[in-house]
This record gives C-alpha cells, sequence and structure tokens, in this order.
C-alpha cells in the first residue's frame, strides 16, 4: 500500500539537474478525441500515461474506439460509436467536457459519471450547448454530473452561445466533436473572458492538423463539418509540468533544465519562461532545453494569471518563500477547478506560518518564515507538486495523499526525490 503521506525532501543544496519530463496531458487527451473521430487510424507518439489520459482512453474504448499500445505509443483505431457504455470522467476536466459530444455521436446511451468532486465541477454550460445543438441528455434537472447522453448515431450542429468562463475546456469539447456534426458548429462566446487561452489555441490548431476547416474571431469559432484524417501525433513535453522543477532552480539556486521544450508551442507552460524571469532567474532556451539558474534569492511577482491558471500552485508557493510580496491575480475560475485551489492554497500556506489572503480574483502571498507541519491536497495534483516546492527550504512538510498526482505525472515523487537529494 503507497503511504497516505509524503515527506517532502529538503535541498541541503543547489539543485543541478535535467529532469526529463512525459507527455503533455492536454495534447495527448485531445490528440485521443481527434484520433478517435478520424476517417484513418491514428498513432499517438509519447503520449501522457497518466490518470486522466488513461481515463479518456477507457472511455473511447467503452464507445467502440479501439487503442493499443505499442512501445509506450498507443494505437488508434476508429470504430463505429455506440452504446450502452458508462464512462468514468473521474476528476478529469478534459475528459468531463470533451467526451460527451463525442458520446452523442453514438448509438445508444451513455452514462458518464466521475469523482465526487466531478459533480461539482461546471457542466451546465456544455449540457446546454449540446441539447441546443441537437443531443439528447438527461441530467435530472442538475446541470452536473452524472448524466446520461442519449445518442442516435448524428448531431445536427449549428450556432450556440455558452458562458464559457467557467472553463475554456467547455468551448474545446463542442469544437473537437464538431467536424462530425452535420452542420459543424459556431461556438459563440457570451460572459465574462474565457480563461486559458493557450488551451483553445492548441484546441484550434491540432484540429487544423487534423485537416478540419476552422475559422476564429474574438469570442467565435466556426468548425466546417468534414472528414479529419488519422495519422500520427506526436505529443511535446508537459510544460506546465515543468513548473515546480523550475522553480527548485530559484529557490535552492541551482539549475534545472528540461529537454525537449519546443521552440513554439500553444501550451500555456510555456509562459514559465516569461514569469520566472521576472522573479529573478536567468532562463535561457537552447539546444538542450529550457535552463533555469537561480542565485537562492528571488522577488515575488505581480501577475495576471487568466490565461495560465494552472501554474498558480507552483508560483504561489514561490511567492511564499520570495524576499518581496505577490500578487496573482485573474484566477478566480480556479475556485471551481479539482478543489477550490485559491482556499486551499491560502489554507495550507498559513497553516506553515505563511501569510496569504484569498482576492476576489486572486491571492495576496506576502512571505514569512515558514515551519514544518501537515500539507492536504484536497486530491488535487497540483497542490502535491507546490508543497513539494515549500518542502525545498522548509524541513517537516508532510504532504497528504502524494498518490495523487498520478492524475499527471504518476512518477513525480521519485523524479523529486532524484532532483532535490541526488545520490
Amino acid at each position: 500500500m503507497p503511504s497516505p503521506h509524503w515527506s517532502a525532501p529538503v535541498a541541503h543544496a543547489p539543485v543541478d539537474a535535467a529532469v526529463p519530463l512525459p507527455g503533455s496531458k492536454s495534447m495527448t487527451n485531445r490528440a485521443l478525441i481527434l484520433a478517435a473521430l478520424a476517417a484513418a487510424p491514428s498513432v499517438i507518439v509519447r503520449p501522457l500515461h497518466s490518470r486522466d489520459t488513461e481515463l479518456m482512453a477507457d472511455a473511447l474504448r467503452a464507445l467502440g474506439v479501439g487503442i493499443g499500445e505499442d512501445s509506450g505509443d498507443w494505437q488508434v483505431t476508429p470504430g463505429e460509436l455506440a452504446g450502452p457504455a458508462r464512462v468514468d470522467v473521474g476528476l478529469a476536466g478534459t475528459v468531463m467536457r470533451f467526451l460527451p459530444p463525442v458520446a452523442a455521436l453514438a448509438s445508444g446511451e451513455v452514462a458518464v459519471d466521475g469523482d465526487p468532486r466531478a459533480r461539482e465541477r461546471p457542466m451546465g454550460p456544455i449540457i446546454t450547448a449540446l441539447r441546443a445543438l441537437g443531443a439528447d441528455l438527461d441530467d435530472g434537472g442538475r446541470g452536473a454530473l452524472p448524466f446520461t447522453v442519449r445518442g442516435t448515431g448524428s448531431v445536427n450542429g449549428g450556432q450556440v452561445v455558452i458562458d464559457a468562463s467557467g472553463s475554456s475546456q467547455l468551448v474545446s469539447g463542442l469544437l473537437l466533436a464538431a467536424p462530425r456534426f452535420e452542420k459543424g458548429v459556431e461556438v459563440r462566446h457570451e460572459g465574462p473572458p474565457v480563461p486559458s487561452a493557450p488551451h483553445l489555441a492548441m484546441t484550434v490548431q491540432m484540429l487544423r492538423d487534423a485537416g478540419a476547416a476552422v475559422e476564429t474571431e474574438r469570442n467565435v469559432w466556426r468548425v466546417a463539418p468534414g472528414p479529419l484524417r488519422g495519422g500520427e501525433w506526436v505529443i511535446e513535453p508537459d510544460l506546465s509540468n515543468a513548473a515546480q522543477f523550475l522553480g527548485a532552480a530559484l529557490v535552492t539556486g541551482g539549475r534545472v533544465t528540461v529537454p525537449g521544450w519546443p521552440a513554439e508551442t500553444t501550451q500555456p507552460g510555456d509562459a514559465l519562461r516569461e514569469l520566472l524571469a521576472r522573479m529573478g532567474a536567468e532562463v535561457s532556451l537552447g539546444p538542450d532545453g529550457l535552463t533555469v539558474r537561480g542565485t537562492g534569492t528571488y522577488q515575488g511577482l505581480d501577475a495576471d494569471l487568466h490565461e495560465v491558471g494552472e501554474l498558480t500552485p507552483v508560483l504561489a508557493a514561490l511567492a511564499a518563500l520570495a524576499d518581496s510580496p505577490s500578487r496573482l491575480t485573474g484566477i478566480a475560475h480556479l475556485r471551481g477547478h479539482e478543489t477550490d485551489r485559491l482556499a486551499a492554497l491560502v489554507t495550507e500556506i498559513n497553516g506553515l506560518g505563511g501569510d496569504a489572503r484569498e482576492l476576489p480574483d486572486g491571492l495576496e502571498i506576502t512571505p514569512r518564515p515558514l515551519r514544518g507541519g501537515g500539507f492536504r491536497t484536497y486530491d488535487d495534483h497540483r497542490m502535491v507538486m507546490a508543497a513539494a516546492v515549500l518542502g525545498l527550504a522548509v524541513p517537516g512538510i508532510e504532504v497528504e495523499n502524494p498518490g495523487t498526482v498520478g492524475k499527471t505525472l504518476p512518477n513525480f515523487t521519485e523524479l523529486w526525490a532524484s532532483m532535490a537529494a541526488p545520490a
């Protein structure tokens, strides 16, 4: 049985490491959907193997898609989508938002449910949108999981208005399946700004790479009906999962390189280059990858993280150890993630003696001397990563449920221990 707690390693010297990262969860799950809906087989090269991606693969298998493995790569053979089927989305936002439009294309009933917290995450907008596009869903009036999709083998499609201010995944889910809708889809967002615009750019680019005709303008996305081509998807390293490793260079005054960092990418994690440089790191991108060097001291950060909210937990941990206060804004939507991340970060940082407080749309953190103690993770992988960063400088941090990192980075604790305390 894995331990329910993990003693976060303390760095007794500057770290000096190269940390190869597995593939991007966001790219892997988009590639799985596009490959499942394609007109020919596909190969997904170097996909991420984690709870979120395995949930997606299992969901598509349940609908009739052939997904096999060869030397770690996934071989995807499209099949006739059909129920009855039961789909477990776990706590994966990409699965709970991307899978229902695909299920609507199946013949038969598809029951969709997930972890208890998943039933609290925003789903009403996509349920309403799918009904407007011609799909039949029974959610008992909850606007949330669990629900049943009653597919007829096709979806009419057309124009739909949606408030996607809770998650860009609400738009991406509709767009990814849209080429198979009879009329395609025009999605128009009305409401506060959509967060995580880079993820929407990733969706659009991957659709185009698969042969879809996509047009975009401000808050409007159009995808024409038509076949998607099969082929090869090569998955980039998950740049958001680099945050804690690169942050370790700042905390310890060391050096960390992430090999394979792409020169151009739609991944939100690429913003780390600018954000860490603003905190005082030396950042360089070269043939060996992205390298971050720290001096052991660094300043706080005043930043709008609306587009890159997933980086918030690690940046908040760095802020708690910085030399000056930080203000992280534009992230009110994080209250609807795996947990209420803003409340969780304030509670856990302050529980170690820190000074963090919630803002209407973010966090304000003033560095104070921290002490060891328990650090709850709320079944949220990013909270484990934040705790690990704090533990580099604060002895005695005991991290609850470290296994929750299996959502995106199953071997995180081993990678972290190797970097923080090399043999």
